[in-house]
């Protein structure tokens, strides 16, 4: 069905199916409870909270723009307003013929109200982005990305929509969608796109093997070599970016850390989720050193109002639009700094952007305009051509989800000046020749440098002579020292191709950071660079003192092939300066990590002589990983741990080795190991003994498993080092077992530990001995027991035993492992669970019955009566094993704290059918296991020899070979019914408190 609906969304879009070209415009409908009306836009417009001297006008409003969803300017000062009447279907339901539509606005008399307005398109569905140039209009609307051919400039296409890109998901949560066309300095199409929707990108007719993958990212598309890829990935949902004056890039972000610095070939922190490349062993965070909410609140309290600390520090967590002044109009102590939109707190964050370490951070200022409208939900920031910013605003009370329904009528175009701005003086840039063009990029105002830069390549694509343009271009580059100025004649020279290779690597010897961070870039824009190119970036990296422009030298690695990275990767990592900065030697891990197996002598003196930041350690991981198919690779890294004398290289190394072989239970001691063990084993530093001691025993040495034993067995040891040393001696399957582990089920702190590891034997004496000492087991060594008995038929048939025999209360087994005893497919198992707890039947037929009875029995009355308290015991049985709210509970499915926790049908919807909207990273997977285990869990990591699985209660480790069987499940990691075993009062008590603001306390 996923596949028949995206295809009807395509022919719509193409005009081949419900839509028939020159049809009237649907009428749009509200779906939304208008709780008192929309706040009159004059209104609104009045209640603006400005800085002094600045003055806002109404640029457009309802009915003439409805859903404004994102905007772009055109050579002629035109605003361009992508219409969005389809953001919350979903499922599309074609019988209302709901479409999108892209307007133009111009403003004729420059009094900041528009007075001239045209249709340019309406047949859009699930239109997201618009954008101008090379002949047409770049429209999103998923699946496709669109090139709208509009050659003689007359506002209407010439036919029908061209696809350039395909594979974009239409179906995911709206927010998540492809999003964001806007014109790089390097002249590319960039665009951004969510976590929640993941999609195969390329052109059409592109097998599936050879598309992009990609969810969270920011992406980009060459206009005429039509070349699709991702420049980086992570983040949550991204909803705005923009380039400051030297060209960099900084991207807006919503629900995790709001800033971040976009560098080519990055992975940034994800909001969940695993990025899909191996191996990267850490992420980037933002740039940002502060966040706009008060942290010691619930994400969701802003909902309740926005508290006074919340206010102070920016008014919440969520963002959307982000622009970095460069206009002309608005006061000089206002250029340069990021601008982007709060949506809870109804105001324009300010932040500024300051070089720091080898990249950036960024401080936040004070947030200089406020909406008090309660119908304001910011959306988009773009400055124009008189300096002046305009502020599109979606006009609804609800949020991105749209669970309330939707006000689809109205909408508002806000623009903000200072004084009294200066109208453009050249009606279409367009109409200037190449001179005049180049002449633009001198203007204080950003807007007419872009628009003249972007009108130059397009001529360029054309054949033009730019002759003289180009002379006039390198003039302006080598005689002025403005920094800006220059760098604005470079990408202009790059975008009509007048950059050859000999020049750009003139240019590494520049003394300006930014252009040599350009003369880098350009060197590999287009992919593979030359031999001259490579040897140029090496002499570079040797004498490169900025840490910026090293950051993307190692950024460019990843276009090298693997043998020439080593030069340039030995160069930075001598730059001890940044050895401890949060970005570079992240970036040069990401650059030479798929050299490293290749080269294990290299690895191997960049991890020894080069401490780096964590290089060392990943370093080591990586040719331990590596060494599963090849046990040589390692030994190189190995001597340099035997020989050196510094304690921290020798502590990372063998991290990294340790990390490499975690959940592996027996490996052929590597080549050099005996050199570790007589060296950094006889160490006198504890932490080193007992990496050596772990190690030794993964390796096979009897001798640490009689130590290891011992310490266990020490009444006086770290209780740390006592686990450890358990944990150890379970994974090598050490003699006497089952004697050892039994002695610790009456201890306070080991009980857990010892039943964990008594899980693992798949010996009945060992069942019978957790069974026997059941009812004296501390609370949490309880659970554990119920885990480990449901893990296998054969224990769990005792374990139903018991239950039946009232030996082990039938409380004690949740909902989650009523659901994993049900997948032991043993049909007497089945018959007995239905018998024990009839109230756990799969209800998902009748999941939407069970939904309407408790939204006419919770009604707001019954709720506001009921006790949060309780509440919060209930939350802490049935719920903390899995997620977390208030700081409370595990992290196993997604955090509850800033979830729609307000809304009633939204939280019964995932309470009583959770299997309804699955997102992928949460299916769960069951694996039956050599042992006679059977464990339902989500995938949390994999290796090339072991899978981390995530379950309610613990996070196990499993070598790929004692997998016997792996089945991908519809069903999600929650269980349905979860609600069925409570009392109606008890549900008004978790619903009560589950919609709480903050935490209450226990009762």
């Amino acid at each position: 069905m996923c596949h028949l609906r995206q295809h009807a969304i395509a022919l719509a879009i193409l005009g081949l199916a419900t839509i028939a070209r020159g049809q009237e415009f649907p009428r749009p409908y509200d779906s939304q409870d208008p709780q008192g009306g929309l706040t009159l836009a004059s209104e609104a417009l009045k209640s603006l909270s400005l800085p002094e001297g600045f003055q806002a006008t109404l640029f457009a409003s309802e009915p003439d723009v409805r859903q404004p969803i994102a905007l772009a300017t055109d050579s002629k000062g035109r605003l361009w307003v992508a219409e969005n009447y389809t953001y919350a279907e979903h499922q599309l339901n074609f019988d209302t013929n709901l479409r999108d539509r892209i307007l133009i606005l111009e403003d004729t008399d420059s009094d900041g109200r528009f007075d001239r307005r045209s249709v340019f398109w309406d047949e859009g569905v699930r239109v997201s982005s618009v954008e101008v140039g090379f002949g047409g209009v770049w429209v999103l609307c998923a699946p496709y990305l669109l090139f709208l051919p509009d050659r003689d400039g007359d506002d209407r296409p010439d036919g029908p929509p061209v696809v350039m890109l395909d594979g974009w998901e239409a179906d995911a949560i709206r927010h998540n969608l492809v999003n964001g066309l806007r014109w790089g300095p390097d002249g590319w199409l960039y665009g951004r796109h969510g976590i929640q929707a993941t999609s195969l990108v390329g052109r059409p007719g592109t097998p599936e093997a050879d598309r992009v993958r990609l969810n969270c990212a920011v992406w980009r598309f060459h206009p005429t070599r039509h070349v699709f890829e991702v420049v980086a990935r992570g983040t949550t949902n991204p909803w705005g970016m923009d380039w400051d004056e030297h060209g960099q890039l900084f991207l807006i972000n919503t629900v995790i850390p709001h800033l971040w610095h976009v560098i080519p070939g990055a992975f940034y922190q994800r909001m969940y989720g695993e990025h899909d490349r191996p191996h990267l062993y850490g992420l980037l965070g933002q740039t940002a050193d502060h966040v706009h909410w008060d942290t010691r609140e619930a994400w969701s309290d802003i909902r309740e109002g926005v508290s006074a600390t919340t206010d102070q520090a920016g008014g919440g967590h969520a963002h959307v639009g982000l622009m970095i002044y460069q206009g002309d109009n608005w006061p000089e102590a206002y250029r340069g700094d990021v601008y982007a939109l709060n949506f809870h707190g109804r105001r324009i964050n300010r932040d500024r952007p300051e070089r720091s370490g080898a990249t950036y951070t960024a401080k936040h200022l004070p947030d200089p305009i406020a909406w008090p409208d309660p119908w304001f939900r910011g959306i988009e920031l773009l400055s124009g051509p008189d300096g002046g910013v305009f502020v599109a605003d979606w006009s609804d009370i609800g949020e991105c989800h749209d669970n309330d329904g939707v006000h689809r009528s109205s909408g508002r175009i806000y623009k903000i000046t200072f004084g009294d701005p200066s109208p453009p003086s050249v009606s279409d840039l367009a109409s200037l020749d190449a001179l005049g063009l180049v002449e633009l990029l001198r203007h204080p105002n950003v807007w007419y440098s872009r628009q003249a830069r972007r009108l130059l390549q397009e001529r360029a694509v054309l054949g033009a002579d730019l002759s003289e343009a180009r002379d006039a271009l390198h003039s302006l580059f080598q005689n002025q020292e403005d920094e800006v100025l220059r760098l604005r004649a470079l990408w202009t020279l790059f975008g009509i191709g007048a950059t050859d290779e000999s020049w750009l690597i003139d240019l590494l010897h520049d003394p300006s950071e930014h252009v040599r961070t350009w003369a880098v870039r350009f060197l590999v824009d287009a992919g593979p660079p030359s031999e001259a190119a490579i040897e140029a970036l090496t002499q570079l990296a040797d004498r490169e003192k900025s840490g910026l422009v090293l950051t993307f030298l190692a950024s460019s690695l990843q276009k090298m092939p693997n043998d020439r990275r080593w030069p340039i990767a030995l160069a930075i990592a001598d730059r001890s300066e940044y050895a401890d900065d949060p970005v570079l030697p992240q970036m040069l891990w990401y650059g030479i990590e798929p050299a490293v197996p290749s080269d294990p002598d290299r690895s191997a003196e960049l991890a020894a002589d080069h401490p780096f930041g964590s290089l060392s350690r990943f370093i080591a991981r990586r040719l331990m990983v590596a060494a599963g198919d090849q046990p040589g690779l390692v030994g190189p890294i190995l001597q340099r741990a035997a020989e050196s004398n510094d304690r921290a290289v020798q502590l990372a190394i063998l991290s990294g080795v340790s990390d490499a072989l975690q959940g592996l239970r027996r490996v052929e001691p590597p080549p050099g190991w005996i050199a570790v063990v007589e060296g950094a084993g006889r160490s006198e530093d504890p932490e080193l003994r007992r990496l050596v001691l772990t190690l030794s025993v993964v390796f096979g040495d009897g001798r640490a498993l009689e130590e290891l034993r011992e310490i266990a067995l020490n009444s006086e040891a770290d209780l740390s080092a006592r686990r450890d040393a358990i944990e150890n001696l379970v994974r090598s399957r050490a003699e006497n077992l089952l004697e050892l582990l039994g002695g610790f089920l009456s201890h306070r702190d080991l009980a857990r530990d010892a039943v964990r590891g008594l899980s693992t034997l798949n010996d009945p004496a060992a069942v019978q001995l957790v069974l026997d000492r059941y009812a004296r087991l501390p609370g949490e060594a309880r659970q554990e027991a119920i885990s480990s008995l449901a893990s296998r038929p054969q224990s769990a048939t005792l374990l139903l035993d018991a239950v039946e025999a009232g030996r082990i209360d039938r409380g004690d087994v949740s909902v989650f492992l009523v659901r994993q005893l049900r997948t032991l497919d043993d049909q007497k198992i089945t018959d007995r669970l239905s018998a024990l707890w009839p109230e756990y039947r799969p209800i998902s037929e009748a999941a939407q019955g069970r939904i309407q009875a408790l939204q006419a029995t919770m009604t707001p009355e019954r709720l506001a009566a009921a006790d949060p308290a309780s509440g919060r015991l209930l939350f802490s049985k049935s719920c903390a094993q899995c997620h977390i709210l208030f700081d409370e509970g595990s992290k196993v499915g997604p955090e509850l704290t800033g979830a729609q926790r307000g809304e009633l049908a939204y939280l019964l919807e995932n309470l009583v059918d959770p299997n309804a909207t699955l997102d992928a990273d949460y299916r769960m997977t069951i694996f039956a296991l050599a042992d006679g285990r059977i464990i339902n869990g989500l995938i949390a990591e994999q290796t090339d020899r072991t899978v981390t699985i995530q379950t309610p209660t613990d996070r196990i480790i499993v070598p790929k070979d004692e997998i016997e069987e792996e089945r991908t499940s519809e069903l999600s990691l929650m269980p349905e019914g979860l609600l069925d075993s409570l009392q109606e009062q008890e549900v008004a008590d978790l619903l009560r408190y589950l919609q709480s603001p903050s935490q209450v306390p226990r009762p």
